[in-house]
């Protein structure tokens, strides 16, 4: 049985873990160098895709008949707890540092999300939802996988 309450706030716990994506690369992105700019062009694009699923899991919480909660960043909810150590790591001078802990927060993206998708009487279309953004942040974290193991060789 499909629980409003519980879609509701599985949504906007993924809004604020949206949002906390896009504050994370945007300090990530405070800590490279010019020369970076191919790490500046990838951080750049996950801002946007945050930008993107929090949009779409905004609509979702509209359609639900409730208020989504799309300025701040994780306060509350059962997800957060997957989410709590990754404000503090986007931090650090070098490539491979900064890679390190973007791969840290991507995996506990993929936590929450998983999390999300699994909890009791979240709606067939959510969790489809859900499971899409999920799959989209799985690219990035294999991205940022991928060029922090170039760096550090």
């Amino acid at each position: 049985m499909e629980n409003k309450a519980i879609n509701t706030e599985i949504l906007n716990d993924l809004i604020q873990i949206n949002n906390d994506r896009v504050l994370g690369y945007e300090k990530a992105l405070s800590e490279l160098s010019d020369a970076d700019s191919d790490l500046r062009s990838l951080f750049s694009e996950m801002i946007r895709q945050s930008k993107q699923h929090k949009a779409a899991l905004t609509q979702e919480v509209q359609v639900l008949g409730s208020d989504a909660e799309t300025s701040g960043t994780t306060t509350s909810g059962k997800i957060y707890r997957a989410w709590m150590d990754v404000k503090a790591i986007f931090t650090g001078h070098d490539p491979e540092t900064v890679l390190n802990n973007c791969e840290f927060g991507e995996d506990a993206a993929q936590k929450a999300y998983k999390m999300a998708i699994d909890t009791e009487g979240l709606s067939a279309n959510l969790k489809s939802i859900i499971s899409t953004q999920k799959a989209d942040l799985y690219n990035s974290h294999n991205q940022i996988k991928a060029l922090r193991d170039q760096v550090s060789s």
